[in-house]
């Protein structure tokens, strides 16, 4: 027959759910064991889940991230606002707390995790690529090295790694 189970926040994948006097009958049907629903979740297009928490990926366009910007984040609940700081880099993490997933014991909701990846902006018109070519040669009319400290590090890296 037919069931309705009533699945609580916050349950996931191996859970499970026990319903009393739903399961077999003993051989002589006086007593009727209990029924396990065992939970699988599903995967979601935008939140992956650690535990109570989610995490999230969230595009940025390369000037929002050299400039800073304050960008839109999905949540459980609804949109929130993130402010990003100037210079921010592919991988920075931003913590939202209390975002996540809801406690199944009744606590404290997880937090949500946004991790940003700048993007590199494609289809660019003559005019924009033009504009891209000069903050190139000003930025290394006054040392490149000083904009990219990662690849400095790198460069650096590699070098000490032949040379030894």
């Amino acid at each position: 027959r037919t069931l309705s189970v009533k699945i609580p926040k916050g349950v996931n994948t191996d859970d499970r759910i026990r319903v009393n006097g739903e399961g077999y009958s003993n051989a002589d049907g006086s007593h009727k064991g209990d029924l396990y629903v065992s939970i699988d979740i599903q995967s979601h297009s935008i939140f992956e889940r650690e535990d109570s928490n989610l995490i999230c990926e969230i595009p940025l366009n390369m000037i929002s991230a050299a400039l800073g910007d304050t960008i839109e984040a999905p949540t459980l609940t609804g949109r929130v606002q993130i402010k990003i700081p100037p210079e921010t880099q592919t991988g920075r993490l931003f913590r939202l707390r209390g975002k996540g997933m809801p406690s199944i014991r009744g606590g404290s909701a997880g937090d949500l995790i946004c991790r940003v990846f700048v993007e590199t902006p494609v289809k660019l018109s003559t005019e924009q690529k033009d504009l891209l070519r000069q903050l190139h040669t000003s930025m290394e009319k006054t040392g490149s090295d000083k904009f990219s400290p990662k690849m400095k590090n790198w460069v650096s890296s590699i070098k000490s790694f032949f040379s030894d």
